[in-house]
């Protein structure tokens, strides 16, 4: 796969995905999002194996400062949607993936950026990460699903008041509303969600799976979440991996979901 704005590897079935724009900051222009989105189509085919991904940004200033907005000039209402759009459907593969995604939040998460983060599973800050929504600064709101998944994070109120004022707040601020999941030493964001993602993996890949898919039913008013969960914890009880489960906990031993 030709990359240009994203560097991705993978080690010991973890996808690293990097946004490789250093110079303006990992801004998100339509390229980058074009990639994203092959990457997230992809994954399982181009990089197999892959149980579980991490993405950040390229050096300590920025995960993402934001969309790329010298490609903002001159769209007319029907290409600025269909911009939108392209972000919405990349979001959502990130969101909706079968494996976990941490972001590794390292700088400032602004905009497309804190948008991007949002739509990682986890979240893991910096202690010198930056979230914000500064949309309403340009006279614009997010639009890349920040409206839709900010609230389900720090809730209604404080949503909107992020929107509302454009302010940016930083790592301990974003963990205290919810918006962070942890925040660690500067410099040592990617180690540490590497190390989430390594304790995740130990575990069973079908209920990791589900639960994702269950969570984010949750939030489908299309969905009924509680019987998605039903239907995926009779599943999960009659599956090798579920049997393998109960019986290592029965026995006292580690449970070994490699072999089922």
């Amino acid at each position: 796969m030709q990359l240009i704005t994203l560097s991705v590897k993978q080690e010991d079935q973890i996808l690293y995905v990097t946004l490789q724009r250093p110079k303006e900051l990992n801004a998100i222009n339509a390229l980058m999002m074009g990639e994203l989105r092959e990457v997230m189509e992809n994954y399982h085919r181009v990089w197999p194996g892959t149980k579980g991904i991490i993405i950040t940004g390229s050096g300590e200033k920025a995960f993402a400062a934001g969309a790329d907005i010298r490609e903002f000039v001159g769209l007319t209402p029907a290409e600025a949607s269909q911009l939108s759009r392209n972000g919405h459907i990349t979001f959502n593969l990130i969101e909706n993936a079968h494996v976990p995604v941490i972001a590794a939040v390292n700088g400032f998460a602004l905009g497309g950026g804190c948008e991007l983060a949002m739509a990682c599973h986890i979240r893991i800050a910096a202690a010198n990460a930056k979230f914000g929504q500064p949309e309403a600064n340009l006279g614009l709101i997010p639009g890349f699903a920040g409206t839709q998944r900010l609230p389900q994070l720090v809730g209604k109120g404080k949503a909107l008041e992020l929107l509302m004022t454009g302010d940016m707040i930083d790592a301990e601020e974003a963990f205290r509303i919810g918006l962070a999941n942890e925040v660690v030493a500067t410099g040592t964001a990617l180690e540490e969600a590497t190390k989430m993602m390594k304790k995740i993996l130990k575990k069973g890949p079908l209920a990791i799976k589900y639960s994702i898919r269950c969570v984010n039913a949750y939030f489908n008013p299309k969905e009924d979440g509680a019987e998605i969960e039903i239907a995926h914890f009779g599943q999960l009880m009659a599956s090798d991996e579920g049997v393998e489960g109960i019986s290592a906990f029965i026995e006292k031993r580690k449970p070994d979901f490699n072999k089922v």
